[in-house]
């Protein structure tokens, strides 16, 4: 996949954390965020990068 969608995509996911109404949402959105991060993360480790993507929302 491309780098660039998936740090979209993660983004939105944390976007979607942050205004999500209901535990389940937040949950499932979450969830997904961790993916996609830890999809960006593998892609930064291929290429030699330290660099880690967050995975929280911050408070």
């Amino acid at each position: 996949m491309d780098l660039n969608y998936l740090l979209a995509r993660h983004q939105t996911s944390l976007a979607r954390v942050a205004s999500a109404t209901c535990p389940s949402s937040r949950t499932s959105h979450q969830g997904l965020a961790d993916l996609y991060a830890a999809q960006v993360n593998a892609m930064y480790r291929l290429a030699g990068a330290s660099a880690r993507l967050a995975t929280q929302v911050a408070a």
